[in-house]
């Protein structure tokens, strides 16, 4: 790769970008609420077991067909994607997340990478959904399909670590050895979307999404809704 190309991809992969993923524990609040996640050790399974049921079987699968459809100016499938993402987000926080960080990245990708002006209209055409916007901001730098959902992967555990620290709480060691756990298993878990098709793709998660609604009402929180 590259050293344009992976610097683009660190910057993508970065909570300083500024499109509000450090504002979302993605349920994990509602866990610790509810007394699901107490400690390092459970927010550290929680957060691998939400890597691979839930991350790597939708968002991860959908950036890895969403690629390829952007370089091939595939318009047709990537509004299918975008759609897909829409439809399966169950809870309207969850909804409201992708859509906030799809539009925030967007509004990035108008000045920050060499994205055609034609990709960027058609991605605005759409309700842009974050995996989409990720999909084309990763496409264009030229890196290569694995290694652009390893950086997404590993944006999110960045995101998530932080949201344990605040959330269970945690100490900045304890963050780190959560993110080391989930920096192990990101490999499996980004070939496990490289190999999914569209019949295998799917988002059900019923306990994130039960989780989701109940914080959305939740009394007291850190994290947006």
């Amino acid at each position: 790769m590259h050293d344009s190309s992976l610097m683009q991809l660190m910057w993508l992969a970065s909570p300083a970008l500024p499109i509000g993923g450090f504002s979302y524990s993605e349920c994990l609040e509602a866990a610790v609420d509810a007394g699901l996640v107490t400690s390092e050790t459970e927010a550290a399974d929680w957060l691998v077991e939400q890597l691979h049921t839930s991350l790597a079987r939708a968002d991860l699968a959908v950036i890895a067909q969403a690629i390829p459809a952007w370089k091939q100016a595939d318009h047709t499938r990537i509004a299918q994607l975008n759609a897909w993402v829409l439809q399966t987000r169950e809870s309207s926080e969850l909804r409201a997340q992708t859509e906030q960080m799809g539009r925030s990245l967007l509004e990035w990708l108008r000045n920050h990478t060499t994205a055609q002006p034609e990709q960027i209209a058609l991605l605005a055409s759409l309700q842009p959904t974050y995996p989409l916007a990720f999909a084309l901001a990763a496409s264009a730098t030229g890196a290569p399909l694995r290694d652009c959902l390893l950086a997404n992967a590993f944006g999110w555990a960045e995101n998530m670590m932080q949201a344990a620290i605040k959330a269970v709480p945690l100490g900045q060691s304890s963050g780190q050895r959560i993110l080391s756990a989930l920096a192990a298993n990101i490999p499996a878990a980004v070939d496990l979307a490289l190999a999914l098709d569209d019949e295998n793709r799917q988002a059900f998660s019923p306990m994130l999404a039960i989780l989701s609604a109940r914080h959305e009402s939740q009394y007291s929180r850190i994290f947006r809704s």
